[in-house]
């Protein structure tokens, strides 16, 4: 059943309409109005509440047919929702006013952000649970970002309300049950913020049978360790007659544990940045600790204070039930709880998590400049809107914010080695630039990967800033690998989040097939790991399979193959401690060892030197910079070639051409750099101080 209403949000904003499973709406007044989605906790409490209006239901579509055809295009387009922090807390207090003020007290409901949606087609369902604060608002800067693939309902438990723990956790659970009901194929993510992160765990605990995911930011299971533990004590002796604030604490505890745990908060927010832009001191802000104060009451600080007790409690006996995958994100400055370190404990405790460390943030993680959920979740392959993560058919375009971070990050690379492209048009003639690939796919492109993979940055961003094209790599399964897989070696998988960014996908013959059919342009390298982390004297040799691996896949599709080499390794640094000397040393070669047991094999049915996968970080120590060249060859024809390749020999016969033609390119650098003026670092620098730092730096004449 459908009700109509109106949100606390912009009138000039189509109103929301929520599902519901009692038909209720609070209504204030015809041009402010509030419009909830309401789920009864019990029905000892719902008797006890103050009666409200009966809206007549009416049956309308949220989302007109032009938005379900929503594409993956305007996702990837997206209005960038990353905010300055002060504009997103004025944000935050002025709703959380307006929200807690039109507010009937009656039980926790859901709602729908106004500006959040319409998510793609067969998007999964979010709930947000709140912390603390309990209004619902903690994903406010991102709310647009996420309801373009997320349905996203946040919990609003009002001020007054005094629902327990547990039964919190039947309203929760209530609800997933119910929308597993209605689509039992979708996950249902839960994010918990801080208090939510402990009424998450309780609901994934209680219901293991329900594909759910977990985003838990900062969650309260350290609440015995906490700095509110200073506060949960004072407040136990505070008299009822003295007059309880924020602000007027601030003025009347100067030095005592409440003002240190109010500053706490502050700083938490984190409101170092945010005050400077409202105040330049605590003092200023009081319009918004009064805000606070009437979210938080003497008596509903109280009350809250005990159910992160009795939350924390819960959750942490019952952490052993939890069967759901969960992203913890941790933050490094939070002044509320050891959040960091209770990420790791949980991230042991819990048998499908990884952990994403946000070393300057604090407790209020999700409300901070910088901090985007979204992107969050898509580097970490957390994903998905089936039962199993597709890293091809749930895979989601960067957005030009997403791809900015990645060359902001990236940005030395390219300004030490200063690539030189060179491409091939269909004539055959070579020119600078990238026109020679093509615009339609299916296209594979087939090289040489160099020492550590130095050349990919640059390869993948200027190609996607140049011709508007996603190249979408073949990779070693170690960047997709679980925490829990490689928890004793020295890995950090969150360091391959920007590959997962930028398109990377696992290595295997289904998800080759799946790019390829969806006219993808498809990098590969047949090399692999052997090719990138390969031995001393080993430059620019190309360590391949013997067997054709990728020729009758491309056929397949009429995919048009593209040699390409990439020199310059040897140029930017030089290769001192390779894997030969690495397993002379015990410590190193138990290191390789474990992360060979805990990585998907590679190439068991291969031979010889390529048959190596092992995975280890070959000592290198730098060089003066050199010059990245990239040289892609002319495109090869497979189409129409698909019967004919069937045949194992002709298909050998081509495979041998793409190899001799990535040996051609490589050569061709090789030779062409040597008359290059501006190989050197300091030569472009000169160039580049008497014409422009913008500008294009020449290089040797084709």
């Amino acid at each position: 059943m459908a009700v109509t209403g109106f949100s606390i949000f912009p009138a000039s904003l189509s109103p929301v309409i929520h599902r519901d499973f009692t038909p209720l709406v609070w209504k204030f007044s015809k041009s402010n109005s509030i419009s909830f989605r309401r789920l009864a906790v019990s029905t000892e409490q719902t008797q006890t509440q103050t009666p409200t209006t009966t809206a007549t239901p009416t049956t309308t579509r949220r989302f007109s047919e032009k938005s379900e055809e929503l594409g993956e295009a305007e996702v990837a387009a997206s209005v960038d929702e990353v905010e300055q922090n002060g504009r997103v807390w004025r944000e935050y207090f002025e709703r959380s006013k307006e929200l807690i003020s039109r507010s009937d007290g009656g039980p926790p409901r859901w709602f729908t952000p106004l500006e959040s949606g319409p998510p793609l087609k067969n998007s999964p369902l979010l709930l947000f649970l709140p912390g603390i604060l309990s209004v619902g608002l903690g994903l406010i800067k991102n709310h647009r970002r996420i309801g373009k693939i997320f349905e996203i309902w946040c919990l609003h438990i009002p001020v007054m309300d005094r629902t327990p723990f547990t039964d919190l956790v039947k309203l929760v659970e209530k609800t997933i049950r119910s929308e597993n009901d209605r689509s039992p194929n979708r996950p249902i993510y839960l994010v918990g913020e801080s208090f939510g992160g402990c009424l998450a765990l309780a609901v994934a605990a209680s219901n293991p049978d329900i594909d759910l995911v977990l985003i838990l930011a900062n969650p309260t299971t350290s609440i015995s360790r906490s700095q509110l533990q200073p506060l949960m004590t004072l407040l136990e002796f505070i008299p009822d007659q003295l007059p309880f604030s924020p602000p007027n604490m601030l003025s009347l505890m100067t030095g005592q544990p409440l003002r240190t745990a109010i500053e706490s908060v502050v700083k938490g927010l984190p409101l170092q940045q945010t005050v400077g832009e409202l105040s330049q001191d605590l003092d200023a802000i009081s319009s918004y600790l009064s805000v606070l104060a009437d979210i938080l009451p003497r008596e509903t600080l109280r009350w809250k204070l005990q159910m992160l007790k009795s939350g924390s409690a819960v959750s942490n006996s019952r952490l052993h039930a939890v069967k759901a995958q969960t992203l913890i994100l941790s933050s490094g400055r939070d002044q509320l709880l050891p959040s960091q370190e209770e990420g790791e404990r949980l991230c042991h405790a819990l048998p499908k998590c990884e952990i994403r460390k946000f070393n300057n943030s604090g407790h209020f993680l999700l409300l901070e400049d910088g901090i985007d959920l979204v992107t969050i979740i898509k580097g970490a392959s957390f994903y998905r809107r089936g039962k199993y993560l597709d890293y091809v058919s749930d895979y989601m375009l960067p957005t030009p914010t997403e791809f900015k971070k990645v060359e902001e990050d990236n940005k030395w690379i390219s300004a030490f080695t200063s690539p030189v492209m060179l491409s091939t048009l269909e004539d055959g003639k070579i020119v600078r630039g990238l026109a020679g690939i093509p615009s339609e796919g299916p296209v594979l492109l087939v090289g040489y990967h160099m020492l550590l993979g130095f050349e990919l940055v640059p390869l993948i961003a200027n190609i996607f800033r140049e011709r508007n094209i996603l190249v979408r790599g073949i990779a070693h399964p170690m960047l997709f690998m679980k925490k829990g897989n490689i928890q004793e070696t020295f890995l950090d998988v969150s360091q391959y989040d920007t590959f997962r960014i930028m398109g990377a996908v696992p290595v295997s013959a289904s998800n080759l097939f799946k790019l390829l059919s969806s006219k993808s342009h498809v990098l590969l390298y047949p090399g692999g790991v052997r090719e990138a982390s390969h031995r001393k004297g080993e430059e620019y040799e190309l360590m391949w399979p013997e067997q054709s691996e990728f020729v009758r896949m491309a056929a397949r599709f009429g995919a048009k193959i593209i040699p390409f080499g990439a020199v310059g390794e040897d140029d930017i640094s030089e290769l001192v401690f390779d894997y030969d000397d690495q397993m002379k040393i015990p410590y190193l070669k138990n290191q390789i060892e474990k992360l060979r047991n805990a990585a998907v094999n590679l190439r068991t049915d291969a031979t010889g030197e390529v048959a190596n996968q092992d995975l280890h970080f070959p000592g290198i120590l730098p060089k003066f910079p050199g010059r990245f060249y990239y040289y892609f060859g002319k495109p090869i024809e497979t189409e129409g070639l698909k019967q004919e390749l069937k045949d194992r020999d002709k298909a050998h016969e081509l495979y041998l051409q793409v190899k001799s033609e990535v040996r051609r390119c490589l050569a061709f650098l090789k030779e062409k750099r040597e008359s290059d003026p501006y190989r050197n670092l300091l030569s472009r620098l000169i160039y580049q101080a008497t014409h422009s730092f913008t500008s294009e730096i020449p290089t040797f004449k084709l």
